[in-house]
């Protein structure tokens, strides 16, 4: 009975050296880390390879944090900066710190200071919003997309660092339920506006 545990807990070890190298390292031949491979009105996405791969801090001319290279945050912070003319008062934080839980649906998250709205929401989701996922046990500091086009029954998301297979845009349902807006995806806190 030994014997057989011993090959179990060897496969077991083994898929977890290949998953937490995998967050670290590019699996994907097809791109390469630093990569364009989307873009929102002019603002590249660029290619990260694994989800905990870091290429140092991205600062703007003016020395403003956008965050760690080619990570999620650095892409919105990026857009929010070059497209929208915004700097965040807290300029450091991870994906899901970007969703405050204690602040009522349509007011001001002043350590972005943006509009922040739950999902689900009195507000419809708009182009530009941020939208705001809860960690995971595979990802423990969320994540964070633009919406860049928005239906009557369905919004597509931009986003940087989805994985080495993972897509660039994604859709989900809108669903108009109650005098409530509400994005078909669990993990998806809410939405930020400027």
């Amino acid at each position: 009975m030994k014997k057989r545990r011993l090959p179990i807990l060897g496969i077991l070890i083994l898929i977890v050296i290949v998953f937490l190298a995998s967050k670290k390292i590019n699996l994907n031949p097809n791109y390469e880390i630093g990569q364009k491979i989307d873009s929102l009105n002019g603002v590249a996405v660029y290619y990260n390879g694994g989800v905990g791969h870091v290429d140092g801090r991205a600062l703007a001319d003016d020395g403003y944090n956008l965050g760690l290279k080619y990570q999620c945050v650095e892409f919105v912070k990026r857009y929010y900066y070059k497209k929208l003319n915004h700097k965040m008062p807290d300029t450091y934080g991870h994906a899901k710190d970007f969703f405050n839980s204690q602040i009522t649906d349509g007011t001001i998250n002043n350590q972005r200071n943006l509009k922040q709205f739950k999902n689900p929401s009195k507000s419809k989701p708009e182009i530009n919003d941020l939208v705001i996922y809860s960690e995971t046990l595979l990802n423990k500091y969320g994540h964070v997309a633009i919406i860049s086009k928005v239906t009557k029954n369905d919004i597509e998301i931009i986003q940087q660092n989805p994985g080495p297979f993972g897509s660039s845009r994604e859709t989900y349902d809108l669903i108009h339920k109650d005098g409530k807006w509400q994005i078909g995806n669990k993990r998806i806190l809410g939405w930020l506006r400027k």
